[in-house]
């Protein structure tokens, strides 16, 4: 997890250790190739002396005078945290180096980091450097692929598969493990090592490593060249698309909700440039969304409770594209080629019959209806291609077509767009069900939910699979497909928390906290997408479904279409030719035509056009032989010989180092603040959405007023950084001053805003800030109705009784229940005094918020107590009279 990189004349040194600095590899790259790259990996496992004596000897070793002080042989060039890969343009290989990272998640005490920064050095020396004069242009294409935006990675997390893949390996049975070790004797260093497999009766675990699912991978080009000489802890593989976290407080219970969006590198590119589908079935815009939703009350993956949910957008697999030539805001739609027998079609519900399983589900919500055929073209083709498809599929895991035009229900004002989305949400999760990984609660076998006993998916000993997916798109798959992409992960969510035993009934409403958090994870999620493929962020967002937006909405949508179209017109070129460059979809070469010369890249991303295939697909058995056999289960995710073929396993000691996830989630060896712990900082249901005003609900599933969102009060703060601020103030603010004094120094200190949540609660009337048009604001305070906060009216003024009785309850409190003679004398005074008695309510004989002493049980009832344990146990005591007496009287009353 730590990279330094050292350098002499002649070679460079990676130095990589684990976040303790126990263990350390060295990687030695050769600088005096000028265009070969040559990498030597000892795969000796050094300790720190080691490291620090072998970089001593070729610190003398490299020095040009014997003794030498001044000029060291040994130099330190950059410190990093990971490898993203090596390129070649026309001269020599460049190493790309990750120098800053940030946590975005966290899932089962794996961490999951953003590139911050990253570093790209020029591997050979400058003595055998052969230069070119197209390099630096080369170079700066490159470097156009902005690495610091989106891409996410994880050290012990394999990012580019689903929840339910990763959790479904640890449950491959033992002995196909024990047989699989004896011919992998690679070392290997797992995301799952920590965890689960424990051989019978030893102190060995098992851990396994999947291979990465190369279609999210963005960097597997780039460490084509060292996947086979260095060793496998070298290698960090990359993903690209979107990855936010926010913690949901159920009364305190952590709930860490977690959305990815892993971008497909295949056919990857631009809005209009990358349209359809080429010939291997990949289509443009293709994002996979997986919502995780975890307690993180339990890290570890073999006993926490873990839920997930997986759905797909993508653009209709076709030959279709648009020309942009014309500079229309809307170019018309063209189907390139004829596809009678929808070949493209079939591999790509190929592909995700494979990876999900049955039923694939597609939701389209392209336009039916227009005055001049546009988007229809489209829906036309694709129930042409569908029906043909079905024809050879068994009926039950058959493809299913949902048409819905969601332009033409907005437009009207009698329907209600997320209402109907909400109808098809629940009939689709229905059908595909989701991941859990712990069966089902007692509560809902006894008392089970109507819904629940619906729902498709696979049920199995451990839990619930997801089988099948939801494929949904539209034309550009941004605005309309992230809304209904929301209300189908909305549904999902409800079924999710259900499953967990967190919500009595699956179902949940808009303007609850835990809806509002979802939804901004999806809006972040949306924006996101949309700047990747379209260049701006979302136009049409679920306020704007809900028609709740406000006026100034309008205003910014017209700048995010604005931008988009100037986008598309004047810099998707540049962006799709840095995009094949860095996926290796184009390699440069001497004799070739240069990058910026191609008239198209078209022949890059369809390899028919190049040479003819060997092999033809059957046009009747479209799908690759073995996948019905398992539907609904994915192909994937069977444990069959093809399947373990992608594992790597290795034995390791329970206690050993590299595996403690407790170390590396804790990091006891490091000086760790609150201020940087991630789990603080993190997007908050009940900081930043729950309502600041006294006597509310904490529930996260408490419906609100659309004007009652924690953002609100804090003064519509959207900048998550000052709400921090806003913290750190104060924990170091004075205490919160009297009633008195906040109302006769109103003016003084209105311009101030210290307190946190705990301070509004010290007081007995939250200040609300009003914001007048002049510098000065004025507080006030506002007094809610004791009808609103209690239900019930209570009189006015209490009488001086009920006031006195109130005060000798108070000082009963602060003196906590121990009796104090001095303050007994001043209390005696009062005339009250022999009147009130009070006397604690309970069988405790000592009862306050230290200690608890048990009551005394009398003999008789501890003789019967015993006598029921005996009675459980099957040791029945004899009878006596008066058990007859009362049994025949019994008796007589029941049924006579």
């Amino acid at each position: 997890q730590k990279l330094v990189l050292y350098e002499t004349r002649a070679r460079y040194f990676l130095v990589g250790s684990n976040p303790a600095e126990t263990k350390y590899r060295v990687l030695k790259i050769d600088r005096t190739e000028p265009k070969d790259l040559v990498i030597i990996d000892d795969k000796h496992v050094y300790t720190q002396q080691e490291v620090r004596e072998l970089l001593g000897r070729l610190d003398l070793g490299n020095r040009t005078k014997m003794g030498q002080k001044g000029s060291s042989g040994l130099s330190r060039a950059v410190s990093a945290f990971g490898i993203v890969g090596f390129v070649r343009f026309l001269e020599g290989y460049y190493i790309v180096l990750i120098t800053k990272r940030r946590k975005m998640a966290d899932i089962g005490g794996h961490a999951i980091y953003k590139i911050e920064d990253t570093n790209m050095i020029y591997i050979p020396n400058d003595s055998v450097r052969v230069s070119h004069p197209d390099e630096a242009r080369y170079l700066r294409i490159f470097q156009n692929v902005d690495l610091s935006s989106n891409f996410y990675f994880s050290y012990s997390y394999d990012l580019s598969h689903s929840l339910q893949y990763n959790l479904s390996v640890l449950r491959m049975p033992l002995e196909t493990l024990k047989t699989e070790t004896t011919q992998t004797r690679q070392e290997s260093f797992d995301i799952f090592e920590d965890e689960g497999l424990s051989t019978q009766g030893g102190s060995g675990v098992f851990g396994i490593c999947s291979k990465p699912y190369e279609k999210y991978v963005w960097n597997a080009k780039l460490l084509e060249a060292v996947k086979t000489a260095v060793h496998r802890d070298w290698l960090l593989y990359i993903i690209h698309g979107f990855c936010g976290q926010s913690k949901l407080l159920i009364y305190g219970r952590p709930i860490y909700v977690t959305l990815i969006a892993r971008r497909s590198s295949k056919f990857a590119g631009t809005r209009f440039l990358k349209r359809g589908a080429n010939c291997e079935g990949d289509v443009a815009n293709e994002v996979e969304t997986e919502q995780i939703l975890y307690d993180a009350s339990v890290m570890s993956f073999s006993a926490g409770s873990y839920s997930s949910y997986v759905q797909v957008r993508g653009s209709v697999p076709l030959y279709w594209s648009q020309d942009i030539s014309t500079m229309m805001p809307k170019p018309p739609i063209t189907l390139d080629q004829a596809d009678p027998y929808a070949h493209v079609a079939a591999l790509h519900f190929d592909q995700m019959l494979q990876r999900f399983g049955s039923p694939i589900i597609i939701l389209n919500l392209v336009k039916e209806r227009e005055k001049r055929k546009h988007e229809r073209i489209l829906s036309e083709e694709l129930v042409a291609a569908v029906t043909y498809l079905n024809q050879f599929l068994p009926p039950e895991h058959a493809v299913i077509y949902i048409p819905w035009d969601m332009a033409k229900y907005t437009k009207s004002k009698l329907c209600n767009v997320l209402d109907r989305l909400n109808v098809i949400a629940e009939s689709v999760v229905k059908k595909t069900g989701f991941f859990v990984n712990r069966p089902d609660s007692y509560c809902s076998i006894l008392r089970p939910d109507e819904k629940w006993n619906e729902l498709g998916g696979c049920v199995v000993s451990t839990g619930r699979l997801q089988t099948g997916v939801l494929r949904t798109n539209c034309v550009d798959c941004l605005d309309r497909t992230n809304t209904a992409q929301f209300m189908v992960g909305k549904c999902a969510l409800a079924y999710q928390l259900y499953s967990l035993g967190l919500i009595d009934k699956p179902n949940l409403q808009f303007d609850t906290d835990a809806v509002r958090l979802f939804e901004e994870l999806y809006e972040d999620h949306g924006d996101t997408l949309s700047l990747q493929y379209g260049g701006s962020q979302l136009v049409h967002r679920v306020k704007t479904y809900r028609k709740i937006a406000p006026w100034t909405q309008h205003s910014k949508d017209i700048m995010q279409t604005l931008s988009r179209y100037y986008s598309n017109a004047f810099s998707d070129a540049d962006r799709q030719d840095s995009i094949n460059l860095f996926l290796g979809v184009f390699k440069p070469a001497e004799g070739k035509p240069h990058l910026w010369e191609l008239p198209t890249d078209f022949y890059l991303h369809h390899k028919n056009t190049l040479g003819l295939s060997q092999t033809r697909q059957s046009y009747t058995y479209w799908w690759t032989p073995g996948v019905l056999k398992h539907l609904p289960l994915p192909f994937d995710e069977v444990a069959c010989a093809e399947n373990r073929r992608k594992l790597t396993v290795k034995k390791f000691h329970k206690y050993e180092e590299e595996i403690d996830i407790h170390n590396e989630f804790f990091r006891p060896y490091e000086l760790s603040s609150f201020d940087e712990t991630f789990c603080l900082a993190m997007t908050n249901s009940t900081r930043d959405f729950m309502p600041k005003n006294v006597g509310i609900d904490p529930s996260p599933f408490t419906v609100r007023k659309p004007d009652e969102t924690g953002k609100s009060v804090l003064g519509n703060k959207n900048n998550r950084e000052e709400t921090v601020l806003q913290r750190k103030t104060a924990a170091s603010a004075p205490p919160p001053p009297s009633e008195e004094a906040v109302s006769s120094s109103s003016e003084d200190d209105s311009g101030t805003d210290k307190e946190d949540e705990g301070a509004v609660s010290q007081r007995s009337t939250p200040v609300k800030m009003t914001d007048t048009g002049d510098n000065t604001k004025i507080t006030e305070n506002v007094v809610q109705s004791t009808k609103d906060v209690y239900g019930v009216n209570l009189s006015d003024i209490p009488s001086e009784d009920d006031l006195a009785i109130y005060a000798r309850f108070v000082q009963l409190g602060q003196s906590q229940h121990k009796q104090d003679k001095g303050s007994q004398q001043f209390c005696s005074k009062h005339p009250l005094d022999k009147v009130i008695n009070l006397i604690p309510i309970s069988s405790f004989s000592q009862d306050n918020i230290y200690e608890v002493q048990p009551p005394r049980a009398d003999r008789k009832s501890i003789e019967i107590f015993h006598a029921h344990i005996q009675a459980g146990r099957g040791n029945m005591q004899p009878l006596g009279k008066d058990d007859f007496l009362m049994y025949r009287e019994y008796i007589r009353n029941r049924y006579m």
